[in-house]
């Protein structure tokens, strides 16, 4: 059974939040600050839903889930903090929106990146209260294994590539070319393949507790990094900035990893 008053009180709780970030950016003058929340915010919400089920589900599946969770959402927090400080500088897609909005700014980021961003943080967070909240089935099965070995597959994939990535423009000497090695050299976007199966791994545990609609938390998210903020825009931009990037794009798969095609 889903719980819908705990889930409105979620709701709740992430627009006190984001709005309490939504001050605290209009202080610095920086927006891009949101994007460090976002992984904190489900490890958050998980712990929320976790403290008023009081872990009502069966304790194996719950605890594994608040594992992955907390897992995923701090390493990525973390990363995104330290790019942020790394950058010295407000995202340039942030900048972009501020310059275009002028004075108008202050409060079209309140709802066009804050509440934006945290009424998806909440929607998407559902599977994690149903598998907190089920009791059945009782004890791992092999569903739960198999999210978890999925969810695993996809931390390696997001990790690695992140790592990849940083210390690659960490290099004076790459600025202006394309990463095509290690797992680059497979997907051009390896972090934003491991993120989606991670997610894929928390909507199976959510469909072993008996709610397979929380799947369409998994598809809602993989749409997401490859049509919203993930691939399209990312490459938007790529295309226009570096000129390696076009034959890049010929040779290499944009998100499943596959063997290169060969020049």
């Amino acid at each position: 059974m889903f719980p819908i008053e705990i889930f409105w009180l979620a709701g709740l709780l992430v627009f006190l939040l984001m709005t309490l970030m939504w001050v605290w950016s209009l202080v610095l003058r920086d927006s891009s600050i949101v994007d460090p929340l976002w992984g904190t915010g489900f490890v958050v919400l998980a712990w929320f839903y976790s403290f008023l089920t009081s872990l009502n589900g069966d304790p194996m599946r719950g605890n594994l889930l608040l594992a992955l969770v907390f897992l995923w959402g701090l390493r990525l927090s973390i990363f995104l903090l330290i790019r942020s400080v790394q950058n010295g500088k407000e995202d340039p897609r942030y900048a972009k929106w501020r310059k275009e909005a002028g004075r108008a700014w202050w409060w079209r980021s309140y709802f066009q990146i804050f509440l934006l961003q945290g009424v998806l943080m909440w929607l998407l967070s559902a599977p994690f209260l149903v598998v907190l909240n089920s009791l059945t089935p009782i004890g791992l099965t092999g569903l739960d294994y198999a999210a978890a070995v999925l969810w695993g597959v996809g931390f390696f994939f997001e990790v690695v590539g992140d790592w990849q990535l940083m210390r690659f423009k960490g290099d004076p000497a790459n600025k202006g070319k394309v990463l095509d090695s290690g797992l680059w050299r497979y997907t051009r976007h390896p972090n934003y393949f491991g993120e989606a199966l991670m997610w894929w791994g928390y909507g199976l545990l959510a469909a072993n507790s008996g709610a397979w609609w929380a799947l369409l938390s998994s598809l809602a998210m993989t749409f997401l990094l490859l049509r919203v903020s993930g691939v399209t825009l990312l490459e938007r931009d790529l295309k226009q900035s570096k000129p390696q990037y076009a034959a890049y794009i010929e040779r290499t798969s944009a998100f499943f990893p596959r063997p290169p095609k060969s020049a």
